[in-house]
């Protein structure tokens, strides 16, 4: 028996509607200002939340100085691609790139996030 339904993730950064704005265009999802805060939602109901947040410091990821505490992983059907497109919404490529079939990169605020192949 399920406790919860409907989960949201919620994204502390410095600017809540720049970071929504930039995740709304990489997802192609709709913008939901809110109260405090931005929404952004899928045409199925999938939500992510943004929640400005004073004194907000950026993930230092690969190190653990500040912890990224989590990550999203984007799929792609092709990297190049991808890695285009993001670049141009205001992501930066992370300096160290782990794998192959993936891509680090940070959007505004410094959240790590990853494009993957499939």
């Amino acid at each position: 028996m399920a406790i919860a339904r409907d989960p949201s993730v919620v994204l502390d950064c410095p600017d809540a509607a720049a970071l929504a704005t930039f995740y709304a265009a990489l997802l192609d999802w709709k913008v939901e200002p809110q109260d405090g805060w931005v929404d952004i939602r899928a045409e199925n109901g999938q939500l992510f939340s943004f929640q400005q947040v004073d004194g907000y410091t950026t993930p230092t990821w690969p190190t653990q100085g500040v912890p990224q505490q989590f990550h999203i992983d984007v799929m792609v059907d092709d990297l190049d691609v991808g890695e285009a497109a993001v670049l141009e919404l205001g992501a930066t490529k992370h300096e160290y790139q782990p794998g192959t079939t993936f891509r680090v990169f940070l959007d505004p605020a410094g959240h790590p996030f990853c494009l993957c192949a499939g």
